[in-house]
């Protein structure tokens, strides 16, 4: 067995060695006839700064993708440009909602939980004190809910932690709005311009009469649907990210709930002490 994995070891190492032997090994050198004079050929030598042919450099790139970009632009039409600025505010919105929920403490729960749980244990100092100074949506509520209860009525907590829960929710809920319109239009918008396109296709092949060739309907078509594909490809994105910051949200709305339920169940400390005692 390890005689033969040996044996394929070397067959498969033949062609590479061939090729370092022929890598390895200088050309021999062009023989060049003319009229009695017999004689090696003199190199050729390349310019140092040539391009090589055939490999293109970064800014020959970039310049070739900023002339399809505008060429793209330009058989749109109107509906495009528009398109174009939307997947712009599409993603500074995504971005900017991103950091906003961070700010918030979307993903962030930990402290608040804890507040509950010491409050639940009839500790409701080193429950404010946990709470203290934390800028987390839930941190917030939850501190405000310990300091009502311990200060006003049930009923006017109640009514106060859920002023205070609502104004946070809708402050988190800030820009779906906006996300929530780019998805509904962004379709529209390719549509229209797809409408439009086929419209001035139809009216070049009317005015070229006997005349009229399939390719000129068929590119007027395709370029027509370049708006439809670019629509749903900025409408995609703001749809999921809208789905995903709304339930985002919709966690941060259970976990206030949970966390205040919890709280005013547990009832003011000193009351429980005393129906303990």
């Amino acid at each position: 067995m390890i005689s033969r994995l040996i044996l394929f070891m070397a067959l498969a190492m033949v062609p590479v060695a061939l090729a370092a032997q022929d890598t390895l090994t200088p050309p021999a050198p062009e023989v060049l006839v003319s009229g009695d004079q017999i004689g090696p050929a003199q190199p050729v030598s390349a310019e140092p700064n040539e391009p090589v042919p055939g490999h293109s450099t970064g800014v020959e790139t970039a310049q070739d993708a900023s002339v399809q970009a505008a060429e793209f632009l330009r058989k749109g039409g109107p509906s495009i440009w528009a398109i174009a600025a939307l997947s712009v505010v599409t993603v500074a919105l995504i971005l900017w909602k991103i950091w906003r929920l961070a700010l918030i403490g979307a993903w962030s729960r930990g402290k608040a939980g804890q507040a509950v749980d010491l409050f639940e244990t009839g500790e409701p100092d080193a429950a404010a004190t946990t709470l203290y100074g934390r800028r987390g949506i839930r941190s917030k509520v939850m501190s405000h809910a310990i300091r009502s209860i311990r200060t006003l009525p049930e009923d006017r907590a109640r009514e106060e932690v859920s002023r205070v829960a609502k104004r946070e929710i809708a402050d988190a809920g800030t820009g779906l709005r906006a996300l929530e319109l780019i998805a509904t239009i962004a379709p529209l918008l390719g549509l229209l311009g797809t409408v439009l396109g086929m419209i001035a296709a139809f009216q070049a092949l009317q005015q070229s009469g006997n005349r009229a060739d399939p390719s000129l309907l068929a590119g007027g078509i395709w370029e027509a649907l370049l708006t439809t594909a670019a629509g749903m490809a900025v409408a995609i994105p703001a749809s999921a990210a809208l789905t995903w910051f709304e339930a985002v949200i919709d966690r941060i709305r259970r976990d206030l709930e949970d966390g205040a339920t919890r709280i005013f169940v547990s009832g003011k400390p000193g009351n429980l002490k005393l129906a303990a005692e």
